[in-house]
């Protein structure tokens, strides 16, 4: 598919596509009694949203944003210079026992998706009745594109890892990010699988919740794009600060493409597939290259 042209057909289901937002508005204005009142019951609906989804943040992303705050700010009143301290992102449980740190390595993968799943299950029931909703779908996180998705990933991933490790390694020489080091998994047969289902799983978590589910509630919120376009990028941004300024600055940059681009194409698979690639080759690459090429930051 050419650049630029827009996804037509999971615009319809998706979030980004203004009669979708009509639509489901007057369905849940019918529901709750919003258009016949105006008041009340809608009222009441929209803080049961806003409840919600500060709920699905405190349980996910939103709490990781203020644990990055303090860690940040250990970083900050620690001795010696950011450049001087270490974010490590993956590392081991179990050191000496291989078996045992591979269920803890499975453990932390697995649950952490539980957040997609609850916001898969609230998705679903924005049907009549409770049930029947888009579920995933609606956010366009599902088969029905895969070659959209991966190709457009591909190319999304190519933009942004390439500016992204600029941006890091400048940002670290200049004092403002610590080094990060993307694993330090011992050298087991295991490693090189985990560090792909570790990459693949934040970018499921994210994109699904903090671009696909986010943008959602909001826009049902009556938020105007711009707001929410600032929110997600400052959301994505937050939790990233555990890194230093570098970080948190990137990856604000990438929350407002993301946004932009979801709101082009009403679908987060491609957002998905190409947040995957970018952690894959981080996190693999690290571990081919570290030690091994002069460039590459090392703790």
């Amino acid at each position: 598919m050419r650049p630029g042209v827009r996804d037509e057909d999971p615009g319809r289901d998706g979030p980004g596509h203004e009669d979708g937002h009509r639509d489901g508005g007057r369905e849940r204005g019918r529901k709750h009694g919003g258009e016949r009142t105006g008041n009340g019951d809608a009222a009441v609906s929209r803080r049961v949203l806003g409840h919600e989804t500060l709920l699905v943040l405190g349980l996910s992303l939103g709490a990781s944003g203020v644990s990055a705050l303090i860690s940040f700010v250990g970083s900050l009143t620690r001795p010696g210079g950011l450049e001087d301290q270490a974010a490590r992102l993956n590392g081991s449980y179990a050191p000496d026992r291989p078996w045992l740190d591979l269920a803890w390595q499975l453990f932390g993968i697995a649950t952490a998706l539980v957040p997609v799943l609850l916001v898969a299950h609230l998705l679903t029931r924005e049907g009549p009745d409770g049930r029947g909703g888009p579920g995933l779908r609606g956010i366009g996180f599902d088969l029905r594109r895969p070659g959209f998705d991966l190709g457009w990933g591909a190319v999304v991933a190519a933009g942004i890892g390439g500016s992204g490790l600029l941006l890091y390694l400048g940002a670290r020489a200049s004092g403002f990010n610590l080094t990060v080091v993307p694993e330090s998994l011992p050298d087991v047969w295991w490693k090189i699988p985990v560090l792909i289902a570790a990459a693949i799983q934040n970018s499921v978590v994210e994109e699904v919740i903090v671009v696909g589910y986010l943008l959602r509630r909001l826009d049902q919120l009556g938020w105007t794009p711009m707001a929410a376009l600032v929110a997600g990028s400052l959301l994505r941004g937050s939790y990233h600060l555990y890194q230093g300024i570098g970080g948190f600055v990137g990856n604000v940059a990438m929350g407002v493409i993301f946004v932009l681009l979801y709101r082009r194409w009403g679908r987060v698979g491609p957002l998905v597939a190409a947040h995957a690639l970018i952690d894959i080759v981080a996190f693999v690459g690290y571990a081919l290259l570290a030690g091994r090429v002069d460039w590459l930051p090392t703790a």
